[in-house]
């Protein structure tokens, strides 16, 4: 039973509802600012005059919510993308300030839009990419604002998976996937000339290109050939010639900062338990040194004028919301904007503590712990809270899920496990093959550390987690059926073989990239077999809640609905919610809150924690 001493129930719609504001960016020319926030219940976004107080939303949706927008540099137009019911087939929007007319601007059926440049010389226009001539790639497309016309730049051979534009606004870099699951930078001295390789990353290696210089005669990219993390470098295209500009002996480049007219990087992110940033600019070290230590948490430049002289800073904490702030670096002051939840402010929230664990072959495991508040953090239920991707990675700071665990008296454990990125490509490559595998051993090795530690009741143990998360959950459920008391899986993929035959066709040219990290589905069937946990359902014993997105394109439905079947047939405690309207997680919060009340009792109900009546 838990100890009445825990800290006052925050209300889920604090937690996963809408942010009352969120996500600030100041206009090119430091005349609006701009924001999200509900109108009607929705997230759209809103504008107003700096100085003034003439708030007004200028996006219109009713349904699934604004949530990726910026500004063009016309001083009139504000851009998002939609999609529809989270199918991921994303539409460029525009909308404008002086119309208030919302217009799409790339209006084709079963068409996804990539935002891949707008520049401030070039003020009505940007540039997409649109794989409306083949599902599979995306060709380069210029789109008039002001007129809606699209003219094509460049199309794909069928390999590009990404393209960089230069400081002129003309394609001269392209991203591609290799044969071998590796990929290759190209550049081109001008739009007539032929391309040419200028750096081939291995299947074994990692790199990516970040921008062009301002003149155009070289690139900023990120690299590990000859080094175990993702480097900072700058690379000379007629020459090759590289210099490394920041490096990590642990953790990849995270981060990077450029001016926002001169295409010249200004200062790096390193991220191993906290993110650190570290200067290479004098122009901007000052504000740097003073904006680190002005707020706690980790400070983040939303976005800055063309004339360089206000910025938007967020802030993140562990223990409150984020914030955000108008700095003014010719006065070197800090204005305070908002917070996301002001609600938020007066509840008592967990902090995160980075800890490290070893993995039984040796392997250090950067994890992230949050204790409830109040009790004493021993014999605790816990939840082992899964990362997606699982090319991804988990992050200190503010986390709704984490907070939501806490207040309803469960320790809460986040691992990044091997394959997880940011901690180097030996790291990220000791995933390889092993979803499932060893993969699955890091997880029972937390676990097995937060036991040992006194921390964990060994009988009262949930795994949580989507997307590969989800997929997680179901190997703990399937794979070490004694370890866990319950599991939530959260559009997670059941068989490893119909999740990359089914990937989007847009992922077509990257699928070499799952076949070398993952397996072949066409010569590994019984490999992939033994790794899905579809093939192991009669071996899971602990009760399972699953929840599916129908118009998901990444982890169709049926990979949740076949395991469900199997579950029941025999005779499995099995809860299964199916969401009409999303995609690969829930985006419209009547759902998110719908799935999380469902899950808080079902936590209850396994692990003995507490519930928001």
């Amino acid at each position: 039973m838990l100890s009445f001493n825990l800290p006052p129930i925050i209300p889920r719609e604090d937690l996963f509802g809408n942010p009352e504001r969120t996500s600030a960016q100041i206009s090119p020319d430091g005349k609006y600012l701009a924001w999200l926030a509900p109108d009607e219940g929705v997230l759209n976004v809103w504008v107003k005059t700096l100085g003034k107080e003439d708030s007004r939303p200028v996006t219109h949706d009713r349904k699934r919510g604004v949530r990726f927008f910026f500004w063009a540099f016309n001083g009139k137009h504000l851009l998002f993308i939609q999609d529809k019911d989270g199918d991921e087939n994303w539409h460029l929007w525009s909308a404008n300030m002086l119309t208030n007319e919302n217009r799409d601007m790339t209006p084709f059926p079963e068409v996804m839009t990539e935002v891949l440049g707008l520049n401030h010389k070039y003020p009505n226009e940007v540039l997409v990419g649109l794989n409306r001539r083949d599902p599979r790639i995306h060709d380069v497309y210029r789109l008039n604002l002001e007129t809606a016309e699209l003219t094509e730049e460049q199309q794909n051979p069928g390999d590009i998976v990404g393209w960089v534009a230069d400081a002129d606004m003309k394609i001269r870099g392209s991203y591609a996937a290799m044969p071998d699951g590796g990929f290759q930078l190209r550049v081109r001295e001008t739009t007539d000339a032929a391309w040419k390789p200028l750096v081939t990353w291995g299947p074994d290696e990692e790199g990516s290109p970040y921008s062009f210089t301002e003149d155009g005669s070289s690139l900023y990219i990120g690299s590990s050939i000859d080094a175990n993390t993702v480097e900072l470098r700058k690379i000379h295209i007629a020459t090759a010639e590289e210099s490394t500009l920041a490096s990590h002996p642990v953790v990849d480049l995270s981060d990077a900062i450029f001016h926002p007219t001169e295409h010249r990087v200004q200062a790096v992110g390193f991220n191993e338990d906290k993110l650190e940033w570290r200067c290479l600019d004098e122009s901007i070290d000052k504000d740097l040194r003073f904006l680190q230590s002005a707020i706690e948490g980790e400070m983040h430049i939303s976005s800055r004028t063309l004339a360089d002289d206000l910025w938007v800073i967020l802030y993140t904490q562990d223990k409150a919301p984020a914030g955000y702030y108008l700095y003014n670096r010719k006065v070197g002051k800090l204005d305070f904007l908002f917070t996301t939840r002001p609600k938020l402010e007066k509840a008592v929230l967990a902090e995160m503590k980075p800890v490290h664990i070893q993995a039984r072959d040796g392997l250090t495991l950067h994890c992230y712990l949050t204790l409830p508040i109040g009790i004493e953090p021993k014999n605790l239920p816990m939840v082992l809270n899964v990362h997606g991707g699982p090319w991804a990675r988990d992050n200190w700071g503010y986390d709704a899920e984490s907070q939501w665990f806490a207040n309803r008296g469960y320790a809460t454990l986040q691992v990044n496990y091997r394959g997880s990125t940011g901690f180097g490509k030996r790291f990220l490559h000791a995933g390889d093959r092993e979803w499932g595998g060893k993969m699955h051993d890091d997880l029972i090795d937390a676990v097995n550390w937060a036991i040992a530690q006194g921390v964990a009741d060994p009988k009262r143990v949930a795994i949580y987690g989507g997307s590969y998360g989800g997929y997680a959950a179901l190997v703990g459920a399937a794979f070490t059926p004694g370890v866990f008391a319950c599991s939530v899986d959260i559009v997670g993929p059941s068989s490893i073989i119909t999740l990359i035959n089914s990937i989007p066709p847009y992922w077509e040219p990257l699928k070499k990239v799952f076949i070398v990290r993952v397996g072949d589905p066409d010569t590994e069937v019984e490999f992939l077999n033994s790794r899905s946990p579809l093939y192991k359902a009669d071996q899971i014993k602990c009760p399972m809640l699953i929840a599916q997105g129908k118009n998901d394109p990444r982890v169709k439905q049926a990979e949740s609905e076949r395991i469900v079947s199997a579950l029941k047939e025999r005779g499995k405690e099995v809860e299964y919610m199916l969401f009409e309207d999303e995609g690969h997680g829930f985006a419209r919060p009547e759902n998110r809150l719908i799935f999380y009340t469902a899950a808080e009792k079902f936590l209850v109900k396994h692990l003995g924690g507490r519930v928001e009546e």
